[in-house]
């Protein structure tokens, strides 16, 4: 079966009775087969419930009544729940949890009639730049196996990338949807903190979460948000505001402002295909008579420490809930409740969740607190406010995703350090809030994808979108 690009192909396909919803999920299904050993991507597969769902739908359009995101394959991020189905965030302390219910964006994705195919493997708690900071083994990129496909939502990227659904939803943290987009040259979108409802998402770091959208076409991701964003009776921190029409706003005719770090185009630190895609991209917009200019961003180097000393405190926090007493894995070695905690803890949480939540701790501490957390929430404010002043004068925002393209598995496990670096350019949009998407550009020389990535300023989904799609045509 086609590969197909965009879900309009899938419908029109299906109502020329050239394709069903049931043809539509054996096809991924058998990629699935063919290529989940490889690759890990897939940690559950719902195959006999995703014929008898694609079954039901098939009815549903015969007799009119189909949703908009009927023939649609999804994949789930395993942070995202989903009733009575597994969930374990890829890690060994939540071994055997089931989700008592639904986050908000399954619930509306599955009133548009979108068939879920299963749950995908991530970094622990969505903790990691590589997805090899799993409980159930890294996830390989399938443009090389021998490389990562980016973290922390790589096997949600990847499942996209090898066809083995339409479009998955992973989590964006600071950069966990944009990075690993960029890495498998795919599209991935971040949204506007508090676009989308966070209700059923296993929490990283509260404050920076955003669910986001992978999908092989901007179209699909602008129908995709628009299904699953507003407001939300159970989520509080979701935004009020209107849900435009994201795909019937897609064309981009008038004259822009984009910004650009000189950086960005002139460091040795950015691999040269990045900035060849950079010059590339500023080349076009100003040959089609936009406005590209340069900028200095003196507060770049402020915007990753901020952003661990802020994430990890949070994660200190949320994840203080796991250990052992009401759900998931209990150490068996203990001897009484202190014991218990320790060694569930110790056991059961990964090394590099457990050297965040220590972090976090650090800096929450009474001796501390002040000297880093509230400097970090004061520096945020500064940031936030240096990034407004931007888009007073630019409409967009243009740069790399990462330094790189994808790196081969292990690069960075003696050097934790370094693996934090490659967030370089997305965690500037979780610590302020504002979109990012990132969009696929080509190939490096070893036939790895290049990405770059496009910021706007919050709630400016719409022409985000638009000027993605203009950028790539």
């Amino acid at each position: 079966m086609k590969n197909y690009k965009k879900l309009a192909e899938i419908q029109h396909d299906i109502t020329q009775g050239n394709l069903s919803c049931v043809d539509l999920v054996k096809s991924h299904l058998e990629v699935i087969q063919e290529k989940n050993t490889l690759l890990n991507v897939f940690l559950s597969i719902y195959d006999q419930e995703a014929l008898q769902r694609a079954q039901d739908i098939d009815h549903k359009i015969k007799n009119g009544t189909a949703g908009k995101l009927a023939g649609l394959v999804v994949g789930l991020k395993d942070v995202i729940c989903y009733q009575n189905h597994p969930l374990q965030a890829s890690s060994k302390i939540l071994d055997g949890f089931v989700s008592q219910f639904s986050a908000t964006v399954v619930e509306r994705l599955l009133a548009e009639d979108a068939i879920i195919i299963g749950r995908q493997n991530c970094d622990e708690f969505a903790m990691g730049s590589t997805n090899e900071n799993s409980a159930f083994g890294p996830t390989r990129n399938a443009a090389n196996p021998e490389h990562v496909p980016g973290g922390s939502s790589g096997a949600s990227a990847v499942s996209v990338q090898a066809n083995m659904c339409q479009v998955s939803l992973g989590s964006d943290t600071g950069g966990s949807v944009r990075q690993p987009a960029a890495f498998c040259g795919i599209y991935g979108l971040k949204p506007t903190y508090s676009r989308i409802s966070r209700y059923g998402l296993i929490a990283y770091a509260s404050s920076f979460d955003c669910i986001g959208i992978f999908g092989k076409s901007v179209e699909d991701v602008a129908l995709v948000l628009e299904v699953i964003a507003g407001a939300d009776e159970v989520d509080s921190t979701a935004s009020q505001k209107t849900v435009p029409s994201y795909s019937n706003s897609l064309t981009f005719e008038q004259k822009t402002k984009v910004a650009y770090l000189k950086e960005s185009v002139d460091s040795e630190a950015i691999q040269p295909e990045i900035r060849q895609a950079m010059k590339d991209k500023i080349a076009f917009l100003q040959a089609q008579g936009h406005t590209v200019e340069a900028i200095d961003f003196p507060l770049l180097e402020y915007i990753l420490p901020t952003y661990y000393i802020l994430t990890t405190a949070e994660a200190s926090s949320n994840l203080s809930r796991y250990d052992g007493i009401r759900y998931g894995f209990r150490s068996k070695e203990v001897e009484d409740l202190e014991r218990l905690y320790k060694k569930t803890r110790s056991e059961a949480f990964g090394k590099d969740v457990q050297r965040r939540i220590m972090l976090g701790t650090f800096v929450l501490s009474a001796s501390y607190y002040d000297a880093y957390y509230t400097k970090a929430q004061k520096v945020r404010r500064v940031i936030k406010e240096a990034t407004d002043k931007v888009f007073e004068n630019y409409d967009f925002w243009l740069m790399p995703t990462a330094p790189t393209t994808a790196f081969k598995l292990g690069s960075f496990s003696a050097d934790p350090l370094q693996m934090f670096l490659a967030d370089l350019f997305t965690v500037q949009a979780n610590v302020v809030g504002i979109p990012g998407i990132a969009i696929p550009c080509g190939e490096d020389n070893a036939g790895l994808p290049v990405g770059l990535q496009i910021l706007a300023n919050n709630f400016q989904e719409e022409k985000l979108l638009a000027f993605a799609k203009y950028l790539n045509y």
